[in-house]
């Protein structure tokens, strides 16, 4: 008998073979598997970007970016109202800086000379009295904010004597009024609903309104739009927008009414009706402003939404509106309750 040498036994060829031939298929399957992923992902990305496109040239907006920009301050919005108010207000001043930071500079591309940081220190000075004082002091604020600014851009009219004429200074101050009526006079009403009892509440639902309605304007015309609103103002609102901000608003106010402000189901069509209006008004307001300024974004501040101007414009006049609503109606939550 022969002694095994303890040597190893060398595979057979066929073997070696066979066994490097299914490695080469496996290897090939799954490099056909993942250029078959590949390409699906691709043609998916393009998919999107055409969408996305065909949206952006309709509305002027990158909708993917305005989306997740929009969740994200709602987000922060959401947590400020119903965790820490005192977050709110802050929330509050810093869009107010921004925007009348954003608006000032929209208005220096003009012929009008209008001041940043008077008109930034008075507007932070109404929104901190809307949030610490009396709110009597609101008017009080806003007409001492507007006189220190005008006086501001007189003194700096005498310092640079560049022989502007009284109509080119009166449209100075017009702007001076302009920007803050608009911007920190009405958002300060937001800040001093929020200091009122279950004001939050009241917050929250016109916020939830004004979304709803710019949402419902936006997809039902982009679905169904064909009959411009005010095509001189705003070319891209249409009659059919409007119809959809309306049924959004009713649908939006109606269940806020009942399950969050625990009021009549009236009151929430109410608030509805009305915050659509102001909130189309507002909306129709910004657009104006840039037309006669000239420009199709506020700025690039915000990236998706043309600005903090554009984030807020349909809030800005519903927000008095909601706090007179507040005062009228929020009576009425403790009876149904």
């Amino acid at each position: 008998m022969a002694k095994a040498t303890g040597a190893p036994l060398e595979p057979e060829s066929g073997e070696n073979e066979e066994h490097h031939s299914s490695r080469d298929v496996l290897h090939a399957q799954i490099k056909a598997t993942r250029a078959d992923i590949e390409r699906q992902v691709q043609v998916t990305r393009a998919q999107i970007d055409q969408v996305n496109e065909r949206i952006a040239a309709r509305t002027g907006r990158n909708l993917i970016l305005a989306i997740l920009i929009g969740l994200g301050l709602g987000g922060a919005l959401l947590v400020s109202l119903i965790v820490i108010k005192d977050l709110f207000a802050l929330l509050a001043l810093a869009f107010v800086v921004f925007t009348t930071l954003e608006l000032v500079t929209a208005l220096r591309i003009t012929p009008r000379k209008v001041d940043p940081i008077p008109n930034v220190i008075a507007a932070a000075g109404i929104v901190v009295a809307a949030y610490v004082a009396d709110p009597v002091l609101i008017w009080s604020s806003l007409l001492g904010g507007i006189a220190v600014v005008i006086v501001w851009r007189l003194i700096a009219q005498m310092i640079e004597a560049d022989g502007r004429t009284a109509p080119e200074i009166l449209r100075d101050v017009l702007a001076i009024f302009l920007v803050q009526v608009y911007v920190p006079f009405m958002a300060a009403f937001a800040v001093l609903l929020t200091r009122q009892t279950h004001g939050e509440w009241w917050a929250l639902s016109f916020l939830i309104v004004v979304v709803c309605v710019d949402v419902g304007a936006y997809a039902s015309g982009l679905s169904f739009g064909k009959h411009p609103m005010a095509p001189k103002i705003s070319p891209k609102k249409t009659w059919e927008g409007l119809a959809g901000a309306v049924v959004a608003a009713q649908i939006a106010g109606i269940l806020l009414a009942i399950f969050l402000l625990e009021t009549p189901f009236w009151v929430g069509m109410i608030l509805g009706a009305v915050l659509v209006v102001s909130a189309t008004f507002g909306d129709l307001a910004e657009s104006l402003i840039k037309r006669d300024i000239g420009i199709k974004d506020m700025s690039s501040w915000l990236p998706g939404h043309g600005g903090f101007l554009d984030r807020i414009d349909s809030m800005l006049p519903s927000a008095p509106l909601a706090f007179a609503l507040f005062m009228i109606f929020s009576p009425l939550s403790s009876a149904v309750s």
